[in-house]
């Protein structure tokens, strides 16, 4: 009887595993970043291969990226699957007095990241990278991108104290570590250098990376894990708006260097072996107007600026992101950040404000996976007011920007066209022709990556392993958790009223959309 019922469990056992954990039979991981794409459009007109892609592999329907939904946040979302309050980069630019007292910085800059790292212990990024996962399991990585946010996934000095680290090269705008990988790079490219003038459409530079990876980096032999980063159609989407001639010939310009990729993959005979998953940072809007949110406080009477040229207390801070500003106020004097609150309160350019202590109308910083306990973190994160208007070229998803004004493009705000970007994803891994509608986010990717090769995922990562997409996975589908939060404040006889809509899949939490208004009493 014993034996009998050690037998059951055993069984039972290992029907759960194959439910719970897939363990991946691709030899290979390939992700292929398109900065800036927007699903609603990957049509096979302007993007054949990533249509192709997505109609016989998986399609993920409500993908979504961390908030602020900016590049150098979901860059690292992507690196670490973790949210901006875990991972400690919450924006493109950001205030740090320790790194420069009187302006921000921006957050992937070389000279940033090893200052921070000097000044952190090597915790600029406060958690492991997913390349620095999978060289400590003892697997070398290639991470290549034409922006400088490929840093921040592999970013120390070159490490000597394994094979792996020896092997593993990083490559962001040009810049290569190790630095003697160049000249490989070079000749990839007929030996003409990185062209760093970026161009709307940026061929020539996206191009330069793509070959740089698999006729340069490849040469040696594909890794268990490689990275390419396109900045297309994103550069192109911001100098000419969303949906306008030049950003679809961006579109086709990616969509070219995914299949130079892929054909790569079919030259070696590996793509049966190799799982390839297409994502992108972010969603797009257009651009309706640029908002003046340094002049609304100084209207009030606060001290607001842009840069700190002579900071006293109660003195505010702006830092424009596009569609989001982050707001410092200093020595977190609170009278001026009551006061602050009730400005933008009042304003028509704000959609939805997180405010670092407790103030009426607002949402915590915590309910959007800020930290707002940290010593650096804004006082306030606006996330910009946004409609679902369409723009010249008739696309919908207008937002008021915090630069730039219409007729260009942007993104960083709560709109559901920032908050809803790509992720596709094909091979032997995955199922064929799936639609998923179960919520999926970029802080997905590293645990899912990881889940693929086999390495175990660190407790710290935010997001999950996306089973439901595996070809062995049959089980039932998720349960999805939707909630919408709500926050009121009267100020004499105007009502401010904003919104947050969330998903939540197996514990990890998705941001829908969110944005406020104004009526009148």
């Amino acid at each position: 009887m014993r034996f009998t019922l050690r037998i059951l469990f055993l069984i039972a056992t290992a029907l759960l595993t194959r439910v719970v954990r897939a363990k991946g039979s691709a030899e290979h991981v390939v992700i292929v970043v398109f900065d800036g794409l927007r699903p609603d459009f990957i049509t096979p007109q302007y993007c054949p291969n990533l249509y192709s892609l997505a109609t016989n592999g998986v399609f993920f329907r409500r993908h979504h990226p961390a908030f602020v939904s900016t590049t150098i946040v979901n860059g690292t979302a992507l690196a670490t699957g973790t949210h901006p309050g875990h991972s400690g980069i919450i924006a493109n630019s950001d205030y740090r007095q320790e790194l420069s007292f009187t302006s921000p910085v921006a957050s992937e800059s070389l000279d940033t990241l090893r200052r921070g790292d000097l000044l952190s212990g090597g915790k600029y990024v406060a958690v492991d990278t997913l390349p620095e996962i999978i060289q400590a399991a003892g697997f070398h990585t290639y991470v290549a991108g034409t922006k400088g946010v490929t840093l921040l996934h592999d970013r120390g000095v070159r490490r000597t104290d394994t094979e792996a680290h020896r092997q593993s090269v990083v490559l962001g705008r040009g810049l290569v570590m190790p630095r003697a990988t160049l000249d490989t790079l070079k000749k990839a490219n007929d030996d003409k250098p990185f062209p760093d003038g970026f161009s709307t459409p940026n061929i020539a530079s996206d191009h330069w990376t793509t070959r740089a990876l698999i006729k340069g980096l490849w040469k040696r032999g594909i890794p268990k894990y490689s990275l390419l980063w396109l900045t297309d159609p994103d550069v192109t989407q911001h100098a000419k708006g969303v949906g306008s001639k030049e950003s679809m010939d961006a579109i086709e310009a990616s969509d070219r260097n995914l299949g130079e990729v892929l054909k790569e993959l079919d030259d070696r005979k590996l793509r049966d072996k190799t799982d390839v998953f297409v994502v992108s940072d972010h969603g797009f809007s257009a651009a309706e107007r640029e908002a003046d949110i340094v002049g609304a406080l100084k209207r009030a009477g606060l001290n607001a600026s842009l840069k700190n040229e002579n900071p006293e207390k109660g003195d505010v801070l702006v830092v424009p992101l596009g569609g989001a500003a982050l707001i410092y106020v200093i020595d977190r004097e609170e009278v001026s950040i009551r006061k602050t609150a009730a400005v933008l309160q009042q304003c028509d350019f704000t959609g939805v404000l997180f405010s670092k202590i407790s103030i009426e109308g607002t949402f915590s910083m915590d309910q959007v996976r800020y930290d707002g306990s940290s010593k650096g973190s804004p006082d306030f994160v606006i996330s910009m007011r946004w409609s679902g208007d369409r723009n010249e070229n008739g696309w919908p998803g207008m937002i008021i920007t915090t630069g730039g004004g219409r007729g260009g493009g942007t993104h960083g705000s709560l709109s559901r066209y920032d908050m809803n970007n790509t992720l596709v994803a094909s091979g032997p891994d995955l199922k064929r022709g799936l639609i998923s509608d179960i919520p999926s986010g970029n802080i997905d990717l590293a645990p899912t990556v990881l889940d693929i090769l086999g390495i175990t995922v660190p407790p710290s990562m935010d997001g999950r392993v996306l089973r439901e997409a595996y070809a062995k996975f049959d089980g039932p589908k998720p349960l999805i958790r939707e909630q919408r939060h709500e926050a009121i404040r009267r100020l004499g006889f105007i009502e401010w009223t904003q919104y947050l809509q969330t998903s939540t899949v197996e514990g990890s939490l998705y941001f829908d959309e969110g944005n406020g208004h104004l009526s009148f009493h």
